[in-house]
């Protein structure tokens, strides 16, 4: 079993049926929705990410690349003495040094939000629950993992059950055999 799911058609039960899993101490649980809701990240107690920090961290390490770089071709790898100018110019190593900082932002928004979403992943068994399709519609679902520690069949199901959804259904890992579907 991956888990279990209980379905809602209003957004106000939703959210305060995420504060309470949420006091109820789980933590391998989510909730989805067809549109953003006001106030779901406080009731789920979902903190900030740190993703900002990795995109300025991955900015600095291309500042410091881009400058290093052209110092180093500058003023070590192939020295130019024209008209006494330095061997190092700050205003000319501007550009480089901007794009680069660009670039390796870039590249650790785009690794850093692959990796915090556990990405890829070709497949995900909500995907073949038959209820959850409609969680791009009209429907809210709260799904609780059973790899979550304080996950217990009956206890789970008794505190989704009373949280006033319109079903609590399990959720089944679909399991393929090798070969199977060719």
């Amino acid at each position: 079993m991956h888990g279990l799911v209980v379905e809602f058609d209003d957004p106000r039960r939703l959210v305060a049926a995420c504060a309470k899993v949420r006091e109820a101490g789980y933590r391998r649980w989510d909730a989805h929705t067809p549109f953003p809701i006001h106030g779901m990240d406080a009731a789920m107690g979902i903190r900030g990410t740190r993703l900002p920090w990795l995109v300025l961290a991955g900015g600095a390490a291309g500042l410091g690349a881009a400058l290093l770089m052209i110092w180093w071709m500058n003023a070590m790898d192939y020295p130019l003495n024209i008209s006494g100018k330095p061997l190092f110019g700050l205003p000319a190593a501007i550009p480089v040094a901007f794009e680069l900082t660009v670039l390796f932002s870039a590249f650790a928004a785009f690794l850093g939000m692959w990796i915090a979403n556990g990405l890829p992943r070709l497949h995900h068994p909500l995907l073949q629950h038959e209820p959850f399709r409609r969680a791009t519609s009209d429907r809210f679902f709260i799904v609780i993992e059973s790899t979550d520690p304080r996950f217990d069949p009956q206890a789970t199901r008794a505190l989704l059950a009373s949280l006033g959804g319109l079903a609590v259904t399990e959720v089944q890992e679909q399991i393929h055999e090798e070969g199977a579907g060719r």
